[in-house]
């Protein structure tokens, strides 16, 4: 079974049944014609701060909360999280953001130090994490459903290990080599599980580079397991000669956010949102601890987009 087969049969499959409305304890949010989105920054993108600067410029920016990287080279190192994750959400929440959101390197349930994060994510009230990615090499290609399997059987074990904790775990669609990219993969790798525990950070942005025009049709597939979304933009260009996508502030590129946000309010989904800069802003676009731009540019660069994202929200109601 390739993925040309799998694309071909799985609207009468199985996988069509698990996917319905039915099949589902849980019923996202409904996106009400007013009510704004609450948005996170991306603390990747505030890594040349501390806990108390990040918290700080985020409320001064006015974003709602943060979304946390606790990762290798993230703003909370997993080998540390015990003395390091209460300290960067108690900074957070004493602006008053919210802290219930986290990026991982996690995609299974087995490695000690991925239990240890969870669990201390759990007891500290965070509700959202993003696990880390699934690769084909490509040498797969004849026995992709067994790949598939075998990832999918490590997926479903930290849906477990959620239930248990309490944590929503999501798999972000990311262009290019990752699972994923493909949409049906992600809502393979979904048959059966319980949305409370398992879901779909939904990429809009990467949704566009690999899916063109028919994004709908992948959003479609994810949407009942959608409670986080990631929003960034992009356009086409050339790298080396060749066409590729190019980063660029919200509302410059070529993603559709309006048509994108009255499918959420079609769908009525009112995620958590998590906000990427991965434009030209110094290296902070990046992660880097060092940036070659000011803090104030940084911070003007981040509060633009997040203005025009809420405006774009808001016109998606009456368009």
């Amino acid at each position: 079974m390739n993925r040309r087969r799998f694309a071909k049969i799985a609207a009468t499959s199985t996988l069509g049944a698990a996917l319905s409305p039915a099949s589902f304890s849980a019923t996202p949010q409904v996106a009400k014609k007013s009510r704004s989105l609450t948005v996170h920054v991306f603390s990747k993108h505030l890594q040349f701060l501390d806990y108390e600067e990040m918290a700080q410029a985020a409320k001064e920016i006015g974003f709602d909360g943060v979304e946390l990287t606790v990762r290798p080279h993230g703003h909370v190192e997993p080998k540390n999280v015990a003395r390091d994750l209460p300290k960067a959400i108690d900074t957070i929440r004493s602006q008053g953001l919210e802290a219930t959101m986290m990026a991982t390197g996690i995609n299974n349930a087995t490695d000690p130090i991925n239990i240890e994060v969870l669990n201390t994510a759990s007891k500290l009230g965070i509700k959202y994490y993003r696990l880390a990615y699934y690769r084909l090499t490509g040498e797969e290609e004849t026995s992709w459903q067994k790949t598939m399997d075998g990832f999918k059987d490590k997926f479903h074990s930290l849906g477990e290990l959620n239930r248990k904790l309490g944590l929503h775990g999501a798999y972000q669609n990311h262009a290019g080599s990752y699972v994923g990219a493909y949409l049906p993969e992600i809502a393979y790798l979904l048959e059966g599980a319980d949305s409370n525990w398992l879901g779909c950070q939904y990429d809009i942005r990467h949704a566009t580079v690999d899916g063109g025009t028919a994004w709908p049709r992948g959003l479609q597939w994810v949407r009942h397991h959608i409670r986080t979304i990631v929003i960034k933009d992009f356009k086409w260009g050339e790298v080396n000669g060749k066409p590729w996508p190019i980063n660029v502030p919200l509302g410059s590129g070529v993603v559709d956010f309006v048509g994108y946000f009255k499918q959420l309010r079609k769908y009525a989904i009112h995620p958590q949102v998590s906000m990427h800069f991965e434009f030209d802003l110094g290296g902070a676009e990046h992660g880097e601890r060092e940036i070659t731009w000011t803090k104030d540019a940084v911070f003007e660069a981040l509060r633009t987009d997040l203005q025009r994202l809420h405006s774009l929200w808001e016109a998606s109601a009456s368009a």
